[in-house]
């Protein structure tokens, strides 16, 4: 436990110390006034930049630029801070001077990088849900103005680059759906184009016409049925007359016929069989009533003209006429069924192969449709690009505008030179108490009667204290002279390499570089 005398004891230390004490607070105190008064003033300026939700509600027109703005700005942020802008902006607006020959490119990359502050601020609570936020950009310099104009030139590159990157992503969506259009419009219209080629060459076996096929067929049967029953009455009829005429010599009613009338007739009975089968519009109807009113304009000629042709019926018997009018019917039905027989031949074809050709054109027809819905989906989202796009050229997306331009500071950032000083006061406080305490721990002199008593271990009868020389005064007087001397050449070599060598905090930068290489 300390008591009075020791509590003398060491403020006689202290008293005999008091030059080195003096001498190491006032070399770091000169030091820290030194440094503090060599360090160039930084100023820092910033810019508030507002970043806005979409002005147009998303559910009336949704923009094609997907990112949101505050990641946007996290993007831009990167983007600006990359060597190449950095160097181009240090250029620009020439924010190193002189001193940019001296710093190579990596030094003042990353100088402008530890000079440039993001910052996201808070907005109060009425416009919290407004989704909007503010930025703020913020640059230090020993220049305000400089300061100043760095800080806004990178908000206003922001600003470009924001406004470049989302034009410039709506212009590429458009772009990518005017080539989709394109490309689907090309396919579309090459499907059409096949579709329409496989009906002109397989026009026969279409399925649309499958009905009308097959009511031909069954038309054409029928005529054919009408023909065999017409080929059987007439050889009949034949028969009839040859087997008359052998036996009475005339025709079976006693009145001989020309072949015209005997034509005539048969037509119209056959007009009357036609009609319980067909419609009046039937083809076969028509076809018979052409002829008969053929005959009928023949007969009415051939009657006209009986004089001139008395010869002709004189030089044929009726016999010979009826006979060669039936002949020459047979035949021609002979003709017409073969025909009816080859027409529902290929009719029997045709519609044999339609379900084949009815396979391939619904393949068409599907990759057709495909095709179409893609077109039409291809289409709505151009039109949907098209208007994201206006929206970014109006500015009515997602977008960034300046809040406060920043202003050249009035007062400097740092260096907070009284906390400088007052800290290197601390400090060297605390090194001259740490010295001295060293010194003391180190000595091994007897300074007090008990020490002694402890190394005799006995009590002494009394104590002389030392008694120092005057020359031993002298060199404790030189000794310190010394120490003060040394403890101002610290400063005042400070000062000399800021002045005539490098400044200060340059040649800081590069012994910490050094340090943590060697590290």
């Amino acid at each position: 436990m300390m008591n009075g005398a020791d509590a003398r004891f060491y403020f006689s230390i202290l008293l005999r110390r008091l030059p080195y004490l003096v001498a190491i607070v006032g070399s770091v105190i000169a030091l820290t006034v030194i440094v503090a008064s060599i360090l160039p003033p930084r100023y820092r300026a910033s810019a508030k930049i507002l970043v806005e939700a979409p002005q147009i509600p998303v559910e009336l027109a949704r923009s094609t630029v997907p990112i949101q703005a505050a990641q946007q700005l996290q993007i831009i942020r990167q983007q600006i801070t990359t060597r190449d802008d950095l160097l181009a902006l240090a250029d620009m607006l020439d924010i190193y001077g002189k001193e940019e020959d001296e710093l190579s490119k990596d030094d003042i990359v990353d100088n402008m990088r530890s000079r440039i502050t993001f910052e996201e601020l808070a907005l109060s609570a009425p416009y919290g849900d407004t989704g909007a936020s503010v930025a703020s950009v913020s640059f230090t310099a020993a220049d305000p103005d400089l300061a100043a104009r760095v800080a806004n030139e990178l908000v206003d590159f922001i600003l470009l680059k924001q406004q470049q990157q989302r034009t410039s992503r709506a212009a590429d969506t458009v772009k990518f759906f005017d080539q989709a259009v394109a490309r689907l419009g090309t396919d579309l219209s090459r499907a059409e184009l096949e579709i329409l080629r496989y009906k002109n060459e397989h026009a026969d076996t279409l399925p649309e016409s499958l009905d009308f096929r097959r009511s031909q067929q069954t038309g054409q049967q029928q005529r054919w049925i009408t023909l065999e029953r017409e080929e059987s009455d007439l050889r009949a009829k034949r028969s009839t007359l040859v087997e008359s005429y052998v036996l009475g010599g005339q025709a079976p009613d006693g009145k001989a016929a020309t072949p015209e009338q005997l034509a005539l007739q048969e037509l119209t009975r056959a007009l009357a069989e036609q009609r319980a089968i067909f419609s009046e519009n039937s083809p076969n109807i028509m076809a018979l009533r052409g002829r008969i009113a053929s005959l009928q304009a023949t007969l009415r000629t051939t009657q006209t003209s009986e004089a001139s042709s008395a010869q002709d019926r004189v030089a044929r018997s009726p016999l010979d006429q009826q006979l060669a009018y039936i002949d020459e019917r047979l035949r021609a039905i002979v003709g017409e069924k073969a025909a009816i027989t080859d027409r529902i031949d290929e009719l029997s074809k045709s519609i044999s192969a339609t379900p084949e050709s009815e396979t391939v054109l619904y393949s068409f027809e599907r990759d057709r449709a495909n095709l179409q819905s893609q077109y039409n989906t291809a289409i709505a989202r151009r039109a949907e690009a098209i208007i994201g796009q206006q929206i970014e050229r109006r500015s009515d997306g997602s977008s960034f505008s300046v809040l406060e331009r920043a202003t050249a500071p009035e007062m400097a950032e740092s260096p907070n030179r009284r906390r400088i000083v007052l800290l290197g006061a601390l400090a060297g406080t605390a090194l001259s108490v740490a010295f001295i305490g060293l010194l003391e721990f180190f000595n091994a002199a007897i300074r007090r009667p008990n020490e002694l008593a402890r190394l005799l271990d006995r009590q002494p009868l009394a104590t002389i204290p030392y008694i120092s020389t005057v020359a031993e005064v002298r060199s404790r007087i030189r000794r310190t002279v010394a120490a003060v001397l040394a403890a101002a050449a610290a400063p005042a070599a400070l000062i000399v390499v800021h002045q005539f060598y490098m400044p200060l905090p340059i040649a800081f930068q590069n012994l910490y570089r050094w340090l943590t290489t060697l590290a």
